[in-house]
């Protein structure tokens, strides 16, 4: 209790800052720059002590029996560590995305599952955020300001994950109501959020291009119709509300439209560029624990009378693992600076990172649990669990491989421009 009073009495001072105006006073004249203002470096601190002394201790318990981790959740709110994005218009802070990256690397430091219940619900909040109106904003945004509650974003199917254009859940529009029919996979915080973005198609022609084939609703949790399904057991992240949620005959007031019919893709792609960057700096928290595991270990444990830390075999994976920890570091920074500014290269550099963080951070837990030999295998030690939760980040909020396809096109369509 005295870290969380210690805690609330640092965040109440840094919370009554404006930090919007950070954004362009920081970098405004000199570009982008790795250095932290004082209010960064106490948000940082602020995340850290939480992470060391409230998720760390208890990763293993939630990773062990899957509990969502509701008490660290209602702590980390009442501390005003969640919610950074919301804007100060609703009650939130309004944080940059780079303020807001660098409290998600000291969670995914502590346990990248509860870090993901903790900041999952910022995909869910990211469209209305962006493209939401005053009143839709007010509605749903402030009620997680003022109460720990948590959203959900629901696009991917059971046949439709990367390939956006093969969602199957339809949204036919009768009177002043839209009914939703179908059926979502894989949504963090499926069972546990107050309400879901949603992502249909409403317009039922299969050769209409996406750009105008779907349209974006917010769903209230307890609309009749809405089911979430059983909790999937997962290889990693094991604490985060996984499930398949079901809509049957779901009706959703035109109130609750996203910019507007025919809208929804733009909706739903452009919130990845905000997030993708979060998603990259949760992979180097994770790296980062793993680098640390394995350097104490390697200082411990002793081979021919040496600790096997000055065995040029292991000196050297340590090194390899600390350069690929710095480079995703400064990938992550360089995103949320581009994201921050609104430069028109953000996907480009949202892409990179997530990419390149996520494919680093699964080296990185990897060779500790190399240099762990026997026992990184083995549950008692830190890093297998480490080398279990890094996979997802390869996987959700697209894929690596679509990371690729996304900074390939970007590319190609800059050497055109060029070219002209």
């Amino acid at each position: 209790m005295a870290l969380l009073s210690q805690l609330s009495r640092q965040l109440n001072r840094v919370g009554r800052r404006t930090f919007v105006p950070s954004v362009s006073a920081r970098w405004a004249s000199g570009g982008f720059s790795m250095a932290l203002t004082d209010e960064q470096r106490e948000m940082q601190e602020l995340a850290r002590k939480f992470s060391r002394e409230e998720i760390m201790p208890k990763a293993a318990h939630h990773d062990r029996t899957g509990e969502f981790p509701w008490e660290i959740v209602k702590k980390a709110h009442s501390l005003g560590l969640m919610n950074p994005h919301i804007p100060q218009e609703v009650g939130g802070l309004e944080l940059p995305l780079y303020d807001s990256c660098l409290v998600t690397e000291e969670f995914s430091y502590g346990c990248s599952g509860i870090g993901l219940a903790l900041e999952g619900t910022g995909l869910g909040q990211m469209p209305v955020i962006t493209f939401g109106s005053t009143e839709q904003k007010k509605k749903y945004l402030g009620r997680l300001v003022e109460e720990p509650l948590l959203a959900a974003y629901c696009v991917t199917e059971p046949s439709a994950g990367s390939d956006v254009n093969g969602i199957k859940t339809k949204a036919e529009k009768k009177g002043d109501e839209y009914i939703i029919n179908g059926q979502k996979m894989w949504i963090t915080n499926g069972g546990v959020a107050n309400w879901y973005f949603v992502l249909a198609r409403s317009d039922p022609n299969p050769k209409t291009p996406a750009g105008k084939a779907f349209t974006a609703f917010i769903v209230d949790r307890d609309t009749p119709g809405v089911t979430p399904g059983r909790k999937e057991l997962n290889m990693g992240q094991r604490c985060s509300d996984t499930r398949g949620v079901t809509f049957e005959d779901v009706r959703v007031p035109k109130e609750n439209v996203l910019i507007g019919e025919g809208a929804g893709f733009k909706v739903a792609m452009g919130t990845f560029d905000a997030t993708r960057p979060i998603v990259a700096a949760g992979a180097v928290g994770l790296a980062q624990r793993a680098l640390d595991e394995a350097t104490k270990y390697s200082l411990e444990r002793k081979t021919f009378g040496v600790p096997i830390a000055f065995h040029q075999a292991v000196a050297f994976m340590l090194a390899d693992m600390a350069i690929g920890v710095e480079t995703g570091r400064q990938a992550w920074m360089r995103a949320a600076y581009e994201v921050d500014i609104k430069s028109p290269k953000k996907s480009f550099y949202a892409s990179i990172a997530k990419c390149y963080a996520s494919d680093m951070a699964n080296r990185v837990a990897t060779d500790a649990v190399q240099i762990f030999g026997g026992n990184g295998f083995n549950t008692e030690y830190p890093v297998e669990k480490l080398m279990r939760d890094a996979k997802i980040y390869q996987i959700y909020e697209g894929t690596s491989q679509i990371q690729r396809l996304v900074i390939s096109r970007e590319m190609l369509e800059a050497a055109k421009r060029m070219n002209k």
